[in-house]
């Protein structure tokens, strides 16, 4: 049996029609950048997640800075985020003109863990980036307390989890601004490069806007130095066709991960993904933890069967060569550290059938015996 890491083919010929025809409207239209297309696609995602204001700009990594920029993130800040993220997350900080301060994470859900965050403030902390990774919500309510105690800023990066719940609120509606990347991959992902800043503060927005678009919300109006990043109009057919199905999708992965899970359990040395209580994981990865023979050594054995798998990520980004210059070293995030060792990402996509999940445990069931 063959199990893709994903399987974007299979998505793509279940709404094939639906993607041409948007498509060809926006051919017809030749209206290519920040055209119809994109202003239905904002307001439909505004809807679905719950906010006032959703932006779209060329990438997930450009969100996540304009939106530091646009809450006045500047030189001298400091921004603290977790150190198991994307290097993007820790790209854009340092884009904005601040500095990145890694906070450690839960054991459990692989999100920020809050008092690390409180021990890492400073007076000149500015803005806190919860990452909801791997499809799992951040405990806001904490993040959220502690940040406003201290006057300071909340960005989501939400670039995982796309239609995730912390409690009965979606993800993306509860810091000051919040950010999504539509890369292919992901639960909502375009053709090709998109995202989008998603905010309640209409201050906020209105310097997206600008700031995506060279400044300006008109031609030749340059009210701010910005940058060129602008949602095309082919992404956002494409992804006014997708978002109809996101929420069946992330079902499709609920329940996949749900069996996962259970026959997963009784597997000695390897742990599933824990889900907090009150809160609805999408499941963009699902991500076990290997503690029995070598993490390696088991996505070889998986790899001879026929079944791709991940890692995210294999090294804590306050550990990234890029970042060197912050002088962390091995041993100051150990739960990150330890997780990085560990983790592997298994299959997960809508289409997967019950037999893909049963044979991929089957293979991890027969790893572990054969290392006793």
């Amino acid at each position: 049996m063959n199990v893709p890491f994903l399987d974007l083919l299979g998505q793509y010929a279940a709404i094939k029609q639906e993607v041409h025809q948007k498509l060809d409207a926006v051919l017809g239209s030749a209206s290519f950048i920040l055209g119809t297309q994109v202003e239905e696609f904002e307001q439909a995602f505004s809807r679905f997640l719950g906010c006032r204001s959703a932006i779209g700009v060329a990438n997930g990594t450009d969100a996540l800075t304009i939106a530091l920029k646009a809450i006045g993130i500047g030189p001298g800040d400091e921004v603290i985020t977790a150190a198991n993220s994307f290097v993007a997350t820790a790209e854009a900080i340092v884009h904005a003109g601040a500095k990145p301060v890694f906070a450690d994470i839960d054991p459990d859900t692989y999100t920020l863990n809050v008092s690390d965050i409180k021990a890492k403030l400073t007076e000149r902390t500015q803005a806190i980036i919860p990452v909801h990774l791997y499809g799992h919500p951040s405990d806001m309510d904490s993040v959220l307390r502690l940040a406003r105690s201290r006057g300071v800023r909340v960005v989501e990066d939400a670039a995982q989890a796309h239609g995730a719940k912390y409690h009965t609120r979606r993800v993306g509606t509860f810091g000051d601004a919040a950010c999504f990347s539509f890369y292919p991959g992901k639960n909502l992902g375009a053709y090709g490069d998109a995202g989008a800043v998603v905010t309640d503060d209409d201050e906020i927005a209105g310097t997206v806007r600008k700031l995506r678009d060279h400044g300006g919300i008109q031609k030749y109006q340059h009210d701010l130095v910005g940058y060129n990043s602008r949602l095309d109009s082919l992404q956002a057919a494409v992804l006014l066709v997708k978002l109809k199905h996101l929420d069946q999708w992330n079902e499709m992965r609920r329940q996949h991960a749900q069996l996962y899970t259970k026959l997963l359990s009784d597997v000695p040395g390897i742990v599933p993904p824990s889900v907090r209580e009150g809160n609805t994981h999408v499941y963009h990865l699902y991500v076990i933890r290997v503690r029995r023979g070598s993490r390696d050594a088991l996505r070889q054995y998986l790899h001879q069967r026929h079944i791709a798998t991940g890692i995210h990520y294999p090294t804590p980004l306050h550990l990234v060569p890029a970042f060197s210059y912050l002088g962390y070293k091995a041993g100051e995030c150990p739960v990150a550290e330890d997780c990085a060792n560990e983790i592997v990402s298994l299959p997960m996509y809508p289409e997967m059938k019950p037999e893909q999940v049963g044979y991929v445990v089957e293979q991890i069931h027969h790893y572990v015996e054969t290392v006793g």
